[in-house]
């Protein structure tokens, strides 16, 4: 979801791997040279997510560390297919957790308004595209973006380099 933490914890773990970090809404905003609030208000989310399946389908053939991806990236299904069978990791935050986060919903078009009620409504959407593509899903209510990198390297059997 937006303002999960998804590039925090995927920093976090790409450390820990000793292996590189790349985030596709960053991909994004260097090769359009405008960020992804304003692809959103200009261009409208159809146009970004084609972006954004392009950015995926790039990062993934280029990049062999850690990807963070927009968290309605899922919403695509050509970019559900990209991600199908690998190691997707779902930072799932709830509601309370993401508009408790310090710019948690800032800047995000998506929350605009009644950030709580569209954030609970995006959810309701996405979860069956989260369920199809994560390998594992890991809350993160109670634990701070450290200790969510380590479940999820703990539960992708992956061992950190350090």
């Amino acid at each position: 979801m937006p303002g999960a933490g998804k590039s925090t914890v995927g920093r976090l773990m790409a450390g820990h791997l000793g292996v590189g970090f790349r985030d596709t809404d960053e991909d994004i905003e260097a090769g359009t040279g405008r960020s992804v609030a304003q692809l959103f208000a200009q261009d409208g989310e159809r146009r970004f997510r084609e972006l954004e399946r392009a950015a995926v389908r790039t990062a993934l053939a280029e990049h062999t560390g850690v990807l963070a991806l927009g968290g309605g990236a899922v919403v695509d299904p050509d970019t559900r297919g990209l991600l199908t069978g690998g190691p997707v990791v779902h930072v799932d935050a709830g509601v309370r957790d993401v508009l408790g986060r310090r710019g948690g919903v800032t800047g995000r078009p998506l929350l605009a308004g009644d950030a709580a009620a569209r954030l609970r409504e995006l959810a309701a959407q996405r979860a069956p595209f989260y369920r199809e593509v994560a390998r594992v899903t890991v809350p993160t209510r109670g634990r701070d973006a450290a200790q969510v990198a380590w479940v999820a390297l703990r539960s992708l059997s992956l061992r950190p380099a350090r």
